[in-house]
């Protein structure tokens, strides 16, 4: 089971359900406000009323936005549609900005004329207060949906309901001035209630505007840097893009990491991060490229194997050595023993001019070439009398120093290019690597110069217990 596509579904069938509740309420908020301010005269009300209106309109496109926002990416939108609800909020902010206005207009026509008188009747009262704990309640549920998935949408209407509730509570005390014969308090509220009209188009407007502009979340950029550079492997960051649609951010980021890597250890980093950043931002989906570059300690033979590397040549036994202001490098290169010598000896020449690119035109490259050592060899087992003989060769040799003991575990295996023999022994675990692999080098040459049939031999190194 998806459980990533049921959140989803589950989180659209919240946003369309509670934007239907919103639409319902602002049909009886606007109808009721509309009718008390015809009653009362208040300007203030009728001011309300016609936010109200608009609210209704703006949540109506919500819903429809909403509900475009839910369909998933296609052919022609790879991030989805949640920017529609971006859209819709844009078009709220400019319908506020525009109701804010013409109430500011007419409050500021109504004072210079001396104000009016209002009709403050209990019914009038009641209709205010009603409107209220309907706008706590609807803003309640808004703000919560809004929050747990994400949309911009939802949250404007949170925003814009609050400006609502703002108003009423203006319209309450406007009311109460004319209850008191106060003839400016209608219009002083109407001028508050512009106000608070423009200050939630203003904050709704800028926020859109970041959506809608591509504008990274604030701080999101240097977190992730820090993120990606804890991980082991990373040497740094380059590129960081993000942008914001719906409840998911979008973006790119590029990783720097050795350039002696194989793809799969790059890709295991890579890997690595996306998993940090989703553990600490669930929201953010990345598409994280690795980049090879040179580090720091990066050594002349990590630089060799890369260069032999990238043209699928072998190479082993490098040696490097510093020769006053040049570099001397000596090594063996591996190619299909049944290639011919001329064209051996032009990879040699090419790999040579390669080394020399990296290091200086003046250094010294020696390539040794050596027949490639077929990798699958079909073999069977020898038999018994091949195995012990080997064996007492083996033990025999290994007796004349006393560094090495106990020969075991030998295998012996037929093949199309000779015998290959694999086996055991023991040395102290005091000795240093070049001596017990010197010891083990001469044990073979001795064998192979004893035994002629035998093509390749491998010795482990067991402690002595």
């Amino acid at each position: 089971m998806n459980t990533s596509h049921t959140h989803d579904t589950h989180a659209a069938i919240r946003k369309e359900r509670v934007a239907r509740w919103s639409v319902a309420a602002s049909v009886a908020i606007t109808l009721g406000k509309l009718a008390a301010g015809l009653f009362s005269g208040s300007l203030a009300l009728l001011s309300e009323a016609a936010h109200a209106l608009v609210d209704t309109f703006a949540t109506a496109v919500t819903w429809f936005a909403v509900r475009a926002s839910n369909k998933p990416a296609d052919d022609e939108h790879h991030y989805g549609h949640a920017k529609f609800e971006s859209v819709a909020a844009l078009v709220e902010t400019g319908i506020l900005f525009l109701l804010a206005l013409a109430v500011l207009a007419q409050a500021a026509r109504t004072v210079f004329a001396g104000g009016h008188a209002v009709e403050a009747t209990p019914l009038v009262f009641a209709v205010v207060i009603v409107s209220i704990a309907i706008d706590l309640n609807r803003i309640r549920a808004l703000r919560k949906v809004a929050r747990d998935t994400g949309s911009h949408a939802l949250e404007a209407d949170a925003l814009h309901f609050s400006s609502d509730l703002a108003g009423s509570a203006l319209v309450l005390l406007g009311l109460i001035a004319a209850r008191f014969g106060f003839l400016h308090g209608d219009a002083l509220a109407a001028a508050g209630v512009a106000v608070f009209i423009g200050l939630a188009g203003w904050r709704l407007g800028r926020r859109t505007l970041d959506t809608l502009l591509d504008t990274a979340p604030k701080g999101r950029v240097a977190r992730l840097r820090t993120l990606a550079a804890a991980e082991p492997g990373v040497l740094g960051t380059g590129d960081i893009r993000l942008r914001a649609a719906g409840h998911e951010v979008f973006g790119e980021m590029a990783l720097k990491v050795a350039r002696t890597l194989s793809v799969d250890q790059a890709s295991a980093i890579r890997n690595k991060v996306i998993a940090r950043v989703r553990g600490e931002f669930p929201d953010t989906l990345l598409t994280v490229t690795t980049h090879p570059v040179s580090p720091g300690s990066e050594t002349v033979r990590d630089r060799v194997a890369l260069i032999a590397q990238k043209r699928g040549l072998p190479v082993h036994h490098v040696t490097v050595q510093d020769l006053d202001a040049r570099l001397s490098i000596s090594l063996d290169m591996e190619v299909d023993g049944r290639m011919s010598l001329g064209e051996a000896h032009e990879k040699a020449e090419a790999l040579k001019a390669e080394i020399r690119g990296e290091f200086g035109a003046n250094t010294e490259v020696e390539p040794h070439i050596e027949p490639l050592e077929v990798k699958h060899l079909a073999g069977q087992n020898a038999s018994g009398e091949t195995v012990a003989e080997i064996t007492a060769l083996l033990k025999k040799l290994a007796a004349q120093n006393p560094s090495v003991s106990d020969i075991h575990s030998v295998r012996v295996r037929r093949t199309p290019g000779g015998l290959v023999v694999n086996y055991h022994c023991r040395a102290n675990a005091a000795i240093d690597v070049a001596s017990a692999h010197r010891l083990i080098d001469e044990i073979e040459h001795h064998a192979r110069d004893e035994y002629p049939a035998i093509t390749r031999i491998v010795g482990h190194t067991d402690l002595v217990k």
